[in-house]
Formats: C-alpha cells, structure tokens, sequence
C-alpha cells in the first residue's frame, strides 16, 4: 500500500499522472458504456418477447431501457465527434447508471399481477 502511494506521488510530482488517469479512464469507461447498450438491447428483446412491442413505450422498463440505448448511443456520439466535451460524456455515463439502477427496482418481466 505504500509502495502504491509512493508510485502516485512519484507520477503526481512528474506530470505523468494526467496521462495515466486519461488513458485507463476512457477504455474501460467505452467497454462499459458498450456493455451496458449491449445488456439493454438484449433486455429489450425479453420485453418485447414477453409483453408484446408496445410495452417498450406503456411499461417502465422500455422507457428505461430506451433511456440506456439513448444514453450509450450518445455517449459514442459525443466521443467520436466532440471528444473533448467530458461534462457531457459524465452526463450520459450518469443517465445510464440512474437508469440502470431504476432497471434493478424494476419487477421481472412475465410476473407481474395476472394469473396464470
């Protein structure tokens, strides 16, 4: 643990922090995002399946996971053509784990209140 502290300080002090917090920062945050769309089309398809295609605009689960897939569309958007906006890239990254998490309270699709 110290070792560690002293590697970041040595990093800080040399002005290769930056870079090192940059370059880990953006590839594991795209395969997230990436992840993340791929997750919601997929749920998206077991909506449809189970409750029909108009459920994506009654139910709150498709406006969710129309949220996700908006979400993650954006945030590729945004980084291929203004790479340098970052507020708006925490922005969609933020609307995706706020839909995500509302998608976890979500009950699961096929047993809601009828009977069977």
């Amino acid at each position: 643990m110290l070792l560690h502290l002293a590697i970041l300080t040595v990093l800080d002090q040399t002005g290769l922090i930056p870079l090192l917090i940059h370059g880990f920062v953006g590839v594991p945050g795209a395969l997230l995002v990436g992840f993340a769309g791929l997750c919601a089309t997929m749920q998206m398809a077991v909506l449809i399946r189970i409750e029909r295609a108009s459920s994506i605009w009654r139910d709150v689960r498709g406006r969710l996971l129309l949220v996700v897939l908006v979400s993650a569309i954006s945030y590729y958007g945004l980084k291929h053509w203004l790479p340098d906006a970052v507020h708006w890239l925490l922005m969609s990254y933020l609307f995706l784990g706020l839909a995500g998490l509302l998608l976890v309270l979500q009950p699961v699709p096929g047993r809601g209140s009828r009977a069977r």
